[in-house]
């Protein structure tokens, strides 16, 4: 009887181990281990890749347009280093005797400018031009006496070229013949002035 009864409650407990196996209920005093099966997370959010472009580095060229500094290039031309005496005066000597023949005066220059003058001259007539250029003292004589026009008296002459022609006292109303006259005043002035080697200058 003892038997019957153990065989009785091992046939019960299978029956409801099958029971638990199959998961459809079971005996109220026989608990039912349930194994809850957690699904695993098998996929996960493919991470998002943001490409973002690179801010540009890039500095576009200046376009400021610096002001011109360039200076004129222009190109003056020298000027003439030869001094002029003066304004009035038309020969570029500094230091001598001045002579303009159109203009009919003379003047005596001194530092460059006018030491004397203008005065009135009278020069050579036609067959016997006086010289024009640059020339230079070369002896004076208190009186000379012309040999070649008969004597005639040449006061205060003052020789500047090798052909004889000079400064002296004259006629201011006839021409010469190639001299330079001048008046007594003024022959006196030339003499006392003009030194040997010192410039003469005769312009047309």
């Amino acid at each position: 009887m003892r038997a019957k009864r153990i065989w009785l409650a091992l046939t019960g407990v299978a029956a409801a181990a099958a029971l638990v196996g199959c998961g459809s209920g079971g005996n109220a005093n026989v608990q039912a281990v349930a194994v809850q099966s957690t699904p695993a997370t098998t996929s996960e959010a493919a991470p998002t890749t943001t490409t973002t472009a690179p801010p540009s580095t890039t500095t576009p060229p200046s376009t400021t347009t610096k002001p011109s500094t360039s200076k004129s290039t222009t190109t003056k031309k020298p000027t003439s280093t030869t001094p002029k005496a003066d304004t009035g005066t038309p020969c570029s000597i500094t230091e001598g005797a001045c002579v303009d023949i159109s203009a009919k005066k003379a003047w005596l220059i001194s530092g460059g400018k006018i030491a004397y003058g203008p005065v009135p001259v009278t020069t050579g007539r036609k067959g016997h031009p006086t010289p024009v250029g640059t020339f230079s003292v070369k002896y004076k004589e208190k009186m000379h006496y012309s040999k070649e026009f008969d004597n005639a008296p040449m006061p205060n002459s003052v020789f500047f070229t090798n052909t004889g022609v000079a400064f002296h006292s004259g006629s201011l109303a006839a021409q010469s013949h190639g001299c330079v006259h001048l008046s007594s005043t003024a022959a006196a002035k030339f003499f006392s002035s003009l030194s040997v080697g010192e410039a003469v200058q005769v312009v047309p």
